[in-house]
């Protein structure tokens, strides 16, 4: 018996599971009292209720609670990867589309090549390690951005540009991530696959799984209608995405690209943003609960090693994404404000690329994975720390704050 099971010491498994959720819930909440006093987002609260409650400090939770629920990570991926797709209106892309695009490609592809050619050439990793963690420097969080926006109430070209590339940006990751976790799957098998195998199956499963994923969401706008109550609406929702994210799990494929798809193609058809809304308020808990788990998954005595990996990857994603950023505005003639602080506006990352290190943990042998989950992680925090203080930086400095707001 180990230690947290000495700890909870309780008669059956049933109540050390229901126990250990109400002390995740509960721990979470009370962080989120000290991360709002820092300005920091619930994400961070999240990640360090699972370090503090995690096997290197307190390690109160039970190692079979932890392992039973595995299948949070592909729920709340669904979750995240559909909450993307809401961004993705068809009217943005025909006002500014090639535009953004554009410049969406150079910062995310900029920071996903400088990445790669980091963690390959220079640390000497794996090509499939490197392949991972370049597709993941790609993602930028819009929680931190958008609230600091929403608090100043920042209006204008800058924030139009911020939100537009964000959408776009996350959605770069899902897809760069889906190509990288398929050729990794495959290549880690040793080689003994056909091409077929490697390359042309995961292509097909995943366009499989779009396609399905487009279908759900375009079945929604039936299923969803305004004579559901809300209750019904998200029991409806929920066994879709529940549906999509099995359906991937049984096809060994990930679930944010049928997700993502899912949920653009509802919020284009419908136009209402409602269901997000709603989805957002059920899904509270289960995103504390898979934070909380990727906090323990953070492997603190590994921090020691892996600290000049994590504080180059910290360092050369702000780089990559600052000069495609700016490279990619200059290009397209975007005024000068645009072009010299877009870049400071996408360092946070959270959210998007916790749900891809934890899938891309399962892809990678035992201790790259842990190595991969580490640096994402540890840097997250870092990025969540300083990424508001930069995105308000980036308002203040293109003029788009309010005098009164300043």
């Amino acid at each position: 018996m180990n230690k947290s099971q000495d700890i909870i010491n309780l008669p059956n498994q049933n109540a050390a599971v229901i126990l250990s959720i109400a002390l995740v819930l509960f721990t979470g909440f009370l962080m989120t009292r000290i991360t709002k006093k820092c300005k920091l987002p619930d994400v961070t609260a999240y990640l360090f209720t699972g370090i503090i409650l995690g096997p290197y400090v307190l390690n109160l939770i039970p190692d079979y609670v932890v392992t039973g629920m595995d299948f949070i990570t592909d729920i709340a991926s669904a979750y995240i990867a559909f909450g993307v797709g809401k961004y993705f209106k068809l009217d943005m892309l025909r006002q500014n589309g090639k535009k953004m695009i554009f410049i969406t490609l150079m910062e995310a592809l900029m920071a996903a090549v400088l990445t790669f050619l980091v963690m390959y050439f220079i640390f000497g990793l794996s090509l499939y390690f490197s392949l991972l963690v370049g597709a993941i420097a790609t993602a930028t969080s819009s929680a931190s951005t958008m609230m600091t926006i929403r608090q100043y109430k920042a209006k204008g070209e800058m924030v139009n540009t911020i939100l537009e590339v964000i959408a776009l940006d996350n959605v770069i990751a899902l897809i760069a991530f889906s190509i990288c976790s398929a050729v990794v799957s495959q290549m880690e098998g040793g080689g003994t696959h056909s091409v077929f195998e490697t390359f042309v199956l995961p292509v097909l499963l995943n366009i499989l799984v779009i396609v399905v994923g487009g279908v759900c969401g375009y079945t929604l706008k039936w299923i969803i209608s305004v004579k559901r109550t809300r209750e019904h609406g998200l029991i409806l929702i929920n066994a879709v995405l529940f549906g999509v994210a099995g359906l991937c799990a049984c096809l060994d494929v990930s679930p944010l690209l049928a997700c993502m798809m899912m949920g653009m193609v509802y919020v284009n058809i419908r136009k209402d943003k409602k269901l997000f809304k709603d989805v957002n308020f059920f899904s509270g808990p289960i995103m504390l609960l898979f934070f909380f788990l990727s906090g323990m998954r953070l492997n603190v005595p590994m921090l020691m090693t892996a600290g000049a990996i994590g504080l180059a990857y910290f360092a050369v994603r702000i780089v990559g994404k600052y000069l495609g950023a700016r490279l990619g505005c200059k290009m397209c003639g975007s005024s000068i404000p645009v072009r010299k602080y877009l870049g400071l506006a996408l360092i946070p990352q959270t959210g998007v690329s916790v749900g891809l290190a934890a899938l891309g943990q399962r892809l990678l042998p035992e201790e790259a994975g842990v190595l991969l989950t580490t640096i994402i992680l540890s840097s997250g925090i870092l990025y969540e720390i300083a990424g508001p203080a930069c995105a308000k930086a980036a308002l203040y400095l293109s003029d788009t704050i309010p005098k009164e707001n300043k």
